[in-house]
């Protein structure tokens, strides 16, 4: 029962705590998301600009005219060009760009597997929280290390933020699955997820204004700024689980502990450690994993290119490239809530069941923006056609949260935490991929070396979502809960490890029977 101050701090909060959790990995999520892409936005100004002109090697006769060489503020010198002359600018390729775009994913992946499993063992408040700290602070030091020491030092401080921030998806995983009841998870999950969306709308539009003065350094001191507000406010608000938050009403928690599954599953029994061998074993894990390849190849090449391509291609000035690349964002968050109302209201109604939601709505954010993606390059100079494209490709990829996204705490509510890791730490290696191809695939950055790119994009999204379609689930699978389901005919190997209480003294019959 609540009593005295508790109590007093519970009546403070018109909404549910699960609410108030939803809402702070919102902006878990946002903050992560505007950390990770500010530099998308702040490399095309950290870079020196050179224009190639006719009887040059690489001269683009489909060049889209760039606006910025008609506007003239003293004698010969451009806008742009004066705002370049007054901050520090490093001569990077397109290949080194890249390099440097992918680097924050050559921590990120490392991290994801042994931050699910310290959530999953110690609560994801702190595992979630000391991560973005971490990229809090390696987001605000960095104008004073890349001017020290360049490409070099930039590289190693994004890959520093990446360890940091990889634990922290498998982190608030973890905590969705013992917040989130079954019949809201959908719309607990699209809150949650929309967080990205935040990050890169604030991310692109921000960066954009701050940007639009020349000095690129003031875009990491906000983001860094920001994220460690966001630290200080998770520490009070947020919890690990129902049960160990101090103020949470004993309503809402009974209500918890009656609906959701994994909370339901430890007051039961105790459960078993991590059943690495099923879980590598997994058909439907696996489909899962391939189906996050697909979806991470697709949206960081929209999230760490779309401004590039804007830039650079459509020639789009930055404070412009900021405004209209955070529309597709918009477009996409909006979208994100929209499907996973509709994915509630039909799974509720028994117009389909949750594995045909998670197949449809996975497919719907595979080939849509795939396809939207290829009519963009087909605009050509037409920056309005190209533009409606981009936002329909991101307003339906918002679909992919109400499909694999949350296709996690079906198959296994237990071990959301390492299963996201394994999603997610697997998938981000696209992450690590696209870029520097996209770099590779585009040394000039004209429009036909973007189309290719963006061929590839569609093909990569097709195939790894057929694989979805083919092998998905959307029920618990049995190794989330040996004791509920028991072991299948076909297990070869025997029944996994057990803990035992301290008062169970093991027996040579039980010994026998742990082995694999």
């Amino acid at each position: 029962m609540l009593t005295g101050w508790r109590l007093a701090l519970s009546k403070l909060f018109f909404i549910p705590q699960r609410y108030v959790f939803a809402i702070m990995a919102l902006l878990a999520i946002a903050n992560a998301y505007t950390m990770r892409v500010c530099l998308n936005m702040a490399i095309t100004q950290m870079v020196r600009k050179t224009t190639a002109v006719e009887g040059d090697p690489h001269y683009d006769p489909n060049a889209c005219p760039d606006p910025s060489t008609e506007t003239v503020v003293s004698g010969n010198t451009t806008a742009d060009t004066y705002l370049q002359s007054e901050a520090i600018l490093f001569e990077w390729s397109e290949a080194t760009q890249g390099l440097l775009l992918s680097a924050f994913y050559y921590g990120y992946v490392l991290t994801h597997i042994p931050g699910g499993m310290l959530a999953e063992r110690y609560g994801g408040k702190w595992v979630l929280g000391l991560g973005l700290l971490s990229t809090a602070v390696c987001t605000f030091v960095t104008p004073v290390v890349t001017k020290m020491g360049g490409a070099p030092a930039l590289f190693a401080l994004r890959v520093i933020e990446g360890f940091g921030e990889g634990p922290t998806m498998p982190a608030l995983m973890s905590m969705v699955s013992r917040w989130a009841p079954k019949n809201e998870r959908a719309r607990i999950g699209s809150i949650v997820f929309g967080g990205a969306q935040i990050g890169n709308i604030a991310g692109t539009f921000f960066s954009g204004i701050v940007l639009s003065d020349g000095v690129w350094d003031n875009v990491f001191y906000l983001f860094g700024g920001l994220g460690l507000i966001w630290f200080a406010l998770w520490i009070v608000l947020c919890y690990s689980t129902p049960n160990t938050h101090p103020y949470i009403s004993d309503k809402e928690k009974k209500y918890l502990n009656e609906n959701v599954a994994s909370l339901i599953s430890t007051a039961e029994h105790e459960l078993d450690p991590v059943p690495w061998k099923a879980l590598l074993r997994s058909v439907p894990l696996w489909a899962l994993i391939i189906a996050g390849v697909g979806h991470d190849w697709g949206y960081f090449t929209m999230v760490t290119d779309l401004p590039k391509y804007m830039t650079d291609v459509l020639k789009f000035n930055i404070k412009a490239a900021g405004v209209l690349s955070s529309v597709p964002y918009i477009a996409m968050w909006i979208a994100a809530f929209f499907f996973g109302l509709l994915c509630d209201f039909c799974v509720k109604r028994g117009y389909h069941s949750i594995l045909n939601a998670r197949k449809i709505y996975t497919t719907i954010a595979a080939t849509g923006p795939g396809i939207c993606m290829i009519m963009a390059s087909y605009s050509g100079c037409d920056t309005t056609l190209a533009v409606f494209w981009f936002v329909a490709a991101m307003t339906l990829m918002g679909a992919y949260y109400s499909g694999m996204k949350i296709n996690a705490l079906d198959i296994t509510p237990n071990y959301a935490g390492t299963t996201t890791a394994m999603v997610n730490g697997i998938a981000a290696i696209s992450a690590i991929i696209t870029p520097y191809l996209i770099g590779l695939l585009t040394p000039q950055s004209t429009l036909v070396q973007w189309r290719i790119a963006f061929w590839v994009c569609l093909a990569v999204l097709v195939i790894t979502n057929i694989i979805y379609i083919i092998w998905a689930q959307g029920e618990a699978q049995w190794w989330d809960d040996v004791k509920k389901y028991g072991y299948p005919p076909n297990w070869k190997h025997g029944p996994l490890p057990t803990k035992k209480k301290d008062s169970e003294a093991p027996t040579s019959e039980s010994k026998e029977k742990e082995k694999y």
